[in-house]
C-alpha cells in the first residue's frame, strides 16, 4: 500500500471526489459536458495528485503536486459555488459539500507547509531507492 493511502488528506479528498460524483449525478443534462464534466474532473485530480507527488519520491515533487491538488480544490470551491448560484444543489448539499472542500483545502495546505519546511531525508517514504 503506497504511504499517500494512510493520509487522512487523501482520504477525505477520496470522499470528497465520491460525494461530488453523486451529487452532479442529478444535475441537468446539459450540464454533463459543461460543469458536471469540470467539478468531476477537480475532484478527481485532488486524491490522485496526492497519490502520484508521494509516488514521485522526493520532498519538491510532492510539494508540487500538492500544489496542484491545492489548485483543484480552489477551482472545485467555485464549481460548487456557481451550482448554488444556478440552484443544481440544496443549501444542505452545498453546506456539506463546502466544508468537506474547505477541510481538504486546509489539510493540503498544512501538508505543503511541513514539507517544505522539514528536511526531506528524514521521511523514508520520499526517499530514492
Amino acid at each position: 500500500m503506497g504511504p499517500h493511502k494512510n493520509l487522512r488528506v487523501w482520504n477525505e479528498s477520496m470522499e470528497l471526489a465520491k460525494k461530488v460524483y453523486q451529487l452532479t449525478a442529478n444535475f441537468p443534462k446539459e450540464e454533463l459536458f459543461g460543469l458536471v464534466s469540470q467539478m468531476r474532473r477537480c475532484a478527481v485530480s485532488i486524491p490522485s495528485n496526492i497519490a502520484e507527488g508521494y509516488g514521485r519520491g522526493t520532498n519538491a515533487e510532492l510539494i508540487h503536486f500538492l500544489y496542484i491538488s491545492l489548485g483543484s480544490s480552489n477551482e472545485l470551491d467555485t464549481q460548487l459555488e456557481l451550482s448554488r448560484r444556478f440552484a443544481y444543489v440544496n443549501d444542505e448539499d452545498f453546506i456539506m459539500l463546502d466544508a468537506l472542500n474547505n477541510s481538504v483545502n486546509k489539510m493540503i495546505q498544512s501538508l505543503i507547509y511541513v514539507r517544505k519546511n522539514q528536511n526531506a531525508t528524514s521521511d523514508p517514504t520520499l526517499q530514492k531507492p
